[in-house]
């Protein structure tokens, strides 16, 4: 991590620097102290470290960690010292939770107005403390917790337990929530809502547990009794969840046993099996979205509706289902841009036209979609700033970016990625591009990019479009035979160029192998002492990764779509993802299953477009890019298992 030295250097003096390690060293040992409960050591840290840039966190942990004893006073003074700061935020954060165990609600609703942050739990406890005062109860925010797919926070819990113990929340509501929880697969708030029913209706959590981890063998029982509210509720649960596994053994339990359950109730079950059957690209779909006619579908339902559509190109479908969307849902890019496809596949031009036209020259994907049906040409936008030296200087100097540069040194990446975000909030276009241009001299890529993501009207797309490394990309994408722009492109998806960078399940390094993947493509290539310690070092971890690329690409018929959605799921659901006949890239894209994927997709095919831009001049279109997806083809399996890369 010496390399973050590199910008500040040129301030430091040699000794200055020395001091700056030995005071690393001793903050790492204050942390370490308070994350231990050590208060002692923390106060003979604390002398060691008066005027350094992360004193603001050593100042904190011995007023975390005693935070119910301390006094308003001490707490005020110290948010005072560092107004509009993380570390500031967080006393704050932690101070109105102390506030809340104490139930000292009449203190946090004068503090609460104060926070900047966005805590939901605090937030309900905010809706607690009001209510406790005037006995009123916020019904709209309340209904917002209620019909969130997620256990109530527990500043709303009370208020929740009230409305129910009233007769405000009915019945009716406990298992409508319950439905919502099953789809989303929330079992431990299910079981939690539960709880509000009546007891003579309330199943049990061991039966709860078997129809959520067994749907199947639920709806199998001889005899499933519908006579009770409760089997009534658990099938219909059983039902929903069995749906998410298999759309059509799902729907072959429902249907013998539809006409037992209301209409409003049958139309409901058919949306669920009509999006789970969208997901699984099944025939069915749309059919069963017929059935569910009467049904209040979301916008994610009406969404996979639209999408079975354009896998069939049934344009006046695709039509209906964005038509049905709320206003939120069809201004989203996504559905104005299929909008004005299904316009144009009836003929109506202006009115396609006119929809492509809100979203054209927007850098998205579908921004450069529309701007090509509107017969332009995607272009990057000309550097709108330059920084001034003095300009870079004086960012750099700013002490939120200074602190998250000292964390960022000390390895601590939660923490310095907080600091940062933090400092950049409120900046204009030129700011940012100052703000980047300090990120990329201190080669934290992921910062830069995402900085200079971030203007509105002044851009810089060098720095958003980065390629580090480039001689070792360059080199090894041409020993693949493989688009140098498009391996960059992935790149940027999978780790913004962080070299060490490792996601939860695992995958290292810029291309962000799994292990396993790592091992299977070094003894492939015949890679001599290999080690998976070895994955994280650049030219070894971009070898392994665009070989492992070649071999997908091959494997799915030199399609770089089919390719990118293989290297972030697998290629075997990638084949499988395919439909009977040939598919618009663009269709197969949009009908991914898996949100990552299909977001990760896009995301991929647009940056290969500015890097191929910026590189080499190259305008290709990124329809001609996406092409068109041959369709499945049973004999050919793609070689490497399902999940071999994030």
């Amino acid at each position: 991590m010496l390399r973050l030295f590199v910008f500040l250097a040129a301030f430091l003096p040699a000794l200055a620097l020395a001091d700056t390690a030995a005071r690393d060293s001793a903050f790492l040992a204050a942390r370490d102290a308070f994350a231990k409960g050590d208060a002692a050591k923390l106060a003979r840290l604390a002398p060691e470290l008066r005027g350094y840039i992360l004193e603001p966190y050593v100042e904190y942990y011995p007023l975390r960690m005693r935070i119910d004893e301390q006094s308003p006073a001490a707490i005020q003074a110290f948010i005072a010292r560092y107004p509009n700061t993380v570390i500031g935020e967080r006393m704050r954060a932690d101070w109105l939770r102390s506030l809340a165990r104490k139930r000292d609600w009449d203190a946090y609703l004068a503090e609460y107005p104060n926070y900047l942050g966005d805590d939901a739990d605090l937030a309900c406890y905010a809706l607690q403390a009001a209510w406790r005062r005037t006995n009123t109860v916020p019904t709209a925010e309340l209904a917002q917790q209620w019909n969130a797919p997620r256990d109530i926070a527990d500043g709303c819990a009370p208020i929740v337990e009230a409305q129910v113990a009233a007769g405000r929340i009915s019945d009716r509501q406990v298992w409508d929530r319950l439905r919502l929880l099953f789809d989303a697969g929330q079992l431990g708030a299910a079981k939690r809502t539960a709880a509000y029913l009546p007891a003579a209706d309330r199943p049990d959590e061991r039966t709860l547990d078997f129809v959520y981890a067994n749907p199947h063998r639920y709806l199998e029982k001889p005899r499933v009794d519908v006579s009770t509210r409760e089997g009534r509720e658990l099938l219909l649960l059983a039902v929903i969840r069995y749906a998410r596994m298999d759309a059509g053994a799902a729907a072959a339990h429902w249907e013998p046993r539809a006409e037992k359950y209301a209409a409003t109730d049958r139309a409901y079950v058919w949306g669920q099996l009509a999006a789970q059957a969208a997901r699984q690209h099944r025939p069915e779909a749309l059919a069963w979205y017929a059935k569910a006619d009467g049904a209040t579908l979301t916008d994610d339902q009406l969404g996979w509706r639209a999408r079975a559509a354009l896998r069939e190109e049934r344009w006046p479908e695709v039509k209906t289902a964005i038509e049905r969307m709320t206003l939120v849902g069809r201004n989203d890019p996504t559905w104005v841009y299929w909008l004005g496809r299904a316009q144009l596949a009836a003929g109506n031009r202006v009115e396609a036209e006119t929809l492509w036209s809100r979203i054209a020259g927007d850098p998205h994907f579908y921004g450069k979609l529309a701007t090509e049906e509107l017969g332009l040409r995607v272009t990057v936008p000309q550097k709108g700033y330059t920084p001034t030296p003095a300009e870079v200087e004086e960012m750099a100097r700013n002490e939120g970016l200074q602190r998250s540069l000292a964390l960022f040194r000390l390895d601590l990446r939660t923490e310095a990625v907080r600091e940062w975000n933090w400092a950049i909030r409120g900046l204009d276009d030129k700011q940012l591009i100052a703000a980047a241009e300090v990120a990329r001299r201190n080669e934290l890529w992921d910062r830069a990019i995402n900085t200079a993501d971030r203007t509105q009207g002044v851009h810089d797309f060098g720095l958003r479009f980065l390629a580090p490394y480039r001689e070792v990309f360059r080199d090894q994408a041409a020993a693949q035979g493989l688009e140098e722009p498009w391996v960059l492109g992935l790149v940027r998806q999978e780790s913004r160029f962080i070299q060490n960078a490792r996601s939860s399940a695992g995958a290292m390094g810029l291309m962000q192998l799994m292990p396993a993947t790592a091992k299977y493509v070094a003894k492939k290539n015949g890679m001599q002492g290999f080690t998976l310690n070895r994955t994280t070092d650049v030219p070894v971890n971009v070898q392994l990764g665009t070989s492992y690329l070649r071999q997908v690409l091959d494997d799915l018929d030199g399609s770089p779509v089919l390719a990118a959605a293989a290297y972030n799921a697998g290629p075997g659901r990638a084949a499988r993802w395919r439909a009977q006949r040939p598919l618009e890239g663009a269709i197969y894209a949009e009908s991914i299953p898996f949100n990552e994927t299909r977001d990760y997709v896009k995301k991929v095919m647009s940056n290969t477009m500015y890097y191929a831009a910026i590189l080499y001049g190259d305008n290709r279109t990124l329809k001609s890019r996406l092409g068109t997806i041959p369709p499945k083809n049973a004999e050919r399996m793609a070689s490497a298992p399902n999940g071999a890369v994030e």
